[in-house]
């Protein structure tokens, strides 16, 4: 979240698994009524969501916000594709750059900014099975250091 503002919604853990993120891009996402109260509440998944630029403009996909409870015939579909708010100088940046072999848009995070729904999107490109193979050697050799420092104090 750009300068640790907002309250954190939702947050994407596998996709810095699946995916090198290069670049993030704070955007807003344009809602109907029910669904910033879902949000509110927390009932949101960005697993397996993406984006994608169509027309000039940047739509994500498969972002699951849950029914609102009291919502009754005013409540939305939960998997409705849904469009993203950049300035036009950023999404012709992000066509230039998600042209190239391999890269994609993978929302983040879901954030409450200043009253506000933002997606932190970022421009990824995916890792190959090596890749995540190396990553957890990294992560568990680190964390091997910090158990025998940890050791070390103690004892």
């Amino acid at each position: 979240m750009p300068k640790g503002e907002g309250k954190l919604v939702a947050q994407n853990k596998k996709a810095r698994h699946d995916y090198f993120v290069e670049e993030t891009y704070e955007a807003g996402i344009v809602l109907q009524g029910t669904e910033i109260k879902s949000i509110r509440a927390g009932r949101i998944n960005l697993k397996d969501s993406y984006a994608r630029i169509h027309n000039g403009e940047i739509f994500v996909y498969n972002m699951h916000i849950s029914q609102y409870e009291q919502g009754n015939r005013y409540n939305h579909d939960p998997l409705r594709t849904r469009k993203l708010l950049l300035h036009r100088k950023q999404i012709n940046k992000l066509i230039g750059q998600t042209k190239e072999e391999g890269y994609s848009l993978i929302p983040l995070k879901v954030y409450i900014k200043n009253g506000y729904a933002k997606v932190l999107l970022g421009l990824a490109k995916g890792k190959k099975k090596y890749d995540k193979r190396e990553d957890m050697k990294r992560k568990e050799a680190k964390r091997e250091i910090e158990r025998a420092f940890k050791a070390r104090q103690q004892g």
